[in-house]
């Protein structure tokens, strides 16, 4: 399906069934692979690349994945303090043996269980005069090796939209357990700056309050106003930082950027995603400005009283947010 300048196409590239969504008049291209976690792999504009893949096709991705592109973290983003938590006043334990659980360095539960899930399916795609989509739906409630994990009933809808602003990401979770869901979900997006070394790369970081962490990377409840300077230069700096109360534009979105040889990539954030982590390791040529609707560790740091900002889906109700990518050169 096609307009003018908007194009949607589906497809395969190595066995691997994709989506692709293009923009004509702005030379620019997202790809999504349902299959794998409904990741989109790649987002071009005049032909460079903005998303960092380390990989020649999504079936190498499938073979050995590693987190790359735009993965969606769900039920829980980042980090757990251990193979429990709490909701809605209840402790709920994880199963390990279900091999559903990625751990980090410490061995702590990390980043949920959908970031390379094969259960979402393509429900809508379609192009206008203004945007090419296409809409995935995973029915959380079907999976009883996710419910065991999590054991509340939802249905997660993802669109991912091309527009002249650039590229959005919608999220809608539909509750449809009987009591409150908690929201602690979020995204990773890996972010380039095609063609310019990273020594020359400065990120704005569009945040009032920054939370200190402990030593497994865990917020202790204590924060501290921003404390680097804007723009802030990456040559020879780490960030895996944790940021909050962010600084808002009249349409109550959050900028955050990355710039540097005439190219710069945004990351905007929709109203409910209301914490931003910033992620650039050393000796990588990527950076992730991260959108995420609770701090790390949210479902527990709630049950101790230590973060109160804890979003919720009642019964029967959906929440939803998005946020946008966009690219510009020259």
């Amino acid at each position: 399906m096609k307009s003018v300048n908007f194009a949607v196409e589906r497809s395969q590239v190595d066995g691997i069934a994709i989506i692709g969504l293009s923009d004509a008049a702005h030379k620019a291209e997202a790809v999504i692979a349902p299959p794998i976690g409904n990741m989109a792999y790649r987002f071009r504009v005049a032909g460079e690349d903005v998303l960092w893949f380390p990989y020649a096709s999504p079936a190498e991705l499938q073979a050995k994945p590693v987190l790359c592109g735009i993965p969606f973290l769900a039920p829980w983003a980042n980090r757990l303090d251990g193979d429990a938590y709490w909701a809605n006043g209840k402790r709920y334990l994880l199963n390990p043996k279900l091999g559903s659980i990625r751990r980090d360095a410490h061995q702590q539960p990390i980043h949920g269980l959908l970031n390379f899930s094969p259960y979402w399916e393509v429900t809508e795609s379609g192009a206008d005069d203004v945007s090419a989509w296409s809409t995935s739906r995973l029915e959380f409630t079907r999976h009883p090796d996710l419910m065991a994990q999590f054991p509340f009933a939802h249905s997660l809808t993802m669109t991912h939209r091309l527009s002249a602003a650039g590229l959005e990401v919608e999220t809608a979770i539909e509750n449809r357990s009987a009591e409150p869901l908690p929201v602690a979900v979020g995204y990773h997006p890996y972010l380039r700056l095609p063609g310019v070394a990273r020594d020359e790369w400065q990120a704005h970081l569009a945040a009032r309050d920054h939370l200190v962490l402990n030593d497994m990377v865990i917020p202790t409840g204590e924060r501290h106003p921003v404390e680097f300077s804007d723009p802030y230069p990456l040559k020879s700096a780490v960030l895996d930082d944790v940021f909050s109360n962010l600084i808002r534009d009249p349409d109550g979105r959050a900028r955050f950027w990355v710039e540097g040889g005439g190219r710069r990539v945004t990351v905007t954030y929709g109203p409910k995603y209301t914490i931003a982590i910033a992620y650039a390791p050393a000796g990588k040529d990527f950076i992730c400005f991260e959108p995420m609707a609770a701090v790390t560790n949210a479902f527990n740091l709630a049950q101790a009283g230590i973060y109160t900002e804890l979003q919720s889906v009642a019964p029967g109700e959906v929440w939803r947010e998005s946020f946008w990518l966009s690219y510009t050169a020259g």
